[in-house]
């Protein structure tokens, strides 16, 4: 089964459009990049600007996603 990640072209993110995917501050995004708990791409060498892969993200998505504990209720309420 395809999921959304595999069927989207990949391209880069910045750090802002990045933040407001993930629905972070973007300090928070950096910091996760400097702790290596994300996939980063860093554009012409170490100190160049810092993108992701919309993959990436679509993965961290669809890894951090819960179940619900319980069967959403029907639109007439019963």
């Amino acid at each position: 089964m395809k999921r959304p990640a595999d069927t989207l072209p990949d391209r880069l993110l910045d750090v802002k459009e990045a933040a407001a995917m993930l629905g972070l501050k973007k300090s928070t995004l950096y910091q996760w990049a400097y702790e290596k708990r994300i996939a980063t791409v860093k554009l012409s060498g170490p100190r160049g600007p810092l993108r992701f892969r919309l993959t990436t993200l679509m993965e961290l998505i669809a890894k951090s996603e819960r179940p619900a504990i319980r069967p959403p209720r029907s639109v007439d309420g019963q």
